[in-house]
């Protein structure tokens, strides 16, 4: 019967953490201090804690939490002019809104609003695109922790075949193009819902991730013995917290698994962090210049 490997994303987000904690005082070291901007529109009370989360966790690695809540009926003229004066701070490296925005804001144009060199969360179509390229550029926060902590226990993923299990721009998407990318070389399938005999599909893999968010989707079914199984899903039931994969049933089928919670969760703030501090060093590199000015259409 097969060892199940534990892939604790807890473990691996500590070691991202202490990376960018040396990174910032290097850059101390040359009197440039690292600034990440938050934004929160309303009062919704998910929202705020995972924003209070990624404050504590800046101020934790000596990242400065620079802070901007606005009420729920605040226009859209207010959040765009607030971007833009964050775009234009040179005490800010990174910039995250949190999604998503109240009922009557634009989330999508709100984001295209933000300076691609200081897009925390990587989620600017200017980075999104670089990505496409091959090119480097701030990368999507969920995707890039995926590939952490694969290379962080050693999980081969060169020549492999990985099957991604959704495919939204946050997760599915980005990470298919991660996989793909030269130097990491894995051959790649993007699956969803609509796939026909997406069990078999999956089962054909040496990776299977599962960002789909439907409760225990990935079962037995899904996996052949030995493969690895990456849960991005978070899914709140009466059961409390589950992911997208069955972790108990995968258990002696799977490879090697992440759990949920403290799998690929805890990887998202890290690689926030990530992006901030690199973002800092790149400013450091160009003097501090803003990036090219964004244009916004009243």
């Amino acid at each position: 019967m097969i060892e199940t490997q534990l892939l604790s994303g807890t473990v691996v987000a500590a070691a991202v953490k202490e990376e960018v904690a040396a990174r910032v005082v290097a850059l101390a070291k040359r009197d440039k201090s690292v600034g990440l901007a938050t934004v929160l529109v309303g009062e919704d009370p998910a929202s705020e804690v995972y924003v209070r989360n990624k404050r504590r966790t800046a101020e934790n690695l000596g990242i400065k939490s620079i802070h901007h809540q606005l009420p729920a009926d605040t226009s859209q003229g207010e959040v765009d002019d607030l971007i833009l004066r964050l775009n234009e701070d040179p005490a800010v490296n990174g910039i995250l809104v949190q999604l998503p925005l109240p009922a009557g804001l634009d989330g999508e144009r709100t984001v295209n609003l933000i300076d691609p060199t200081k897009d925390a969360d990587g989620l600017h179509p200017s980075n999104l695109g670089k990505l496409i390229l091959g090119r480097p550029g701030l990368t999507p926060c969920t995707p890039t922790g995926v590939m952490r902590i694969l290379e962080h226990y050693g999980i081969e993923v060169t020549g492999r075949h990985a099957v991604v299990i959704g495919r939204s721009f946050l997760v599915g998407r980005p990470l298919a193009l991660l996989f793909n990318q030269k130097g990491v070389d894995a051959t790649v399938t993007m699956a969803h819902s609509r796939t026909p005999n997406l069990a078999a599909v999956a089962r054909a893999a040496d990776i299977v991730v599962a960002a789909v968010g439907v409760p225990k989707l990935v079962g037995p079914d899904f996996v052949k013995p030995g493969a690895t199984v990456i849960d991005v899903g978070i899914n709140r039931t009466d059961d409390g917290l589950v992911g997208d994969a069955d972790f108990e049933a995968l258990q002696g089928i799977a490879g090697a698994m992440t759990p949920v919670p403290k799998g690929v969760g805890p990887m998202t703030v890290a690689m926030l962090m990530h992006n901030t501090v690199t973002a800092a060093e790149a400013a450091c590199s160009r003097g501090n210049r803003p990036s090219s000015p964004v244009v916004v259409e009243r």
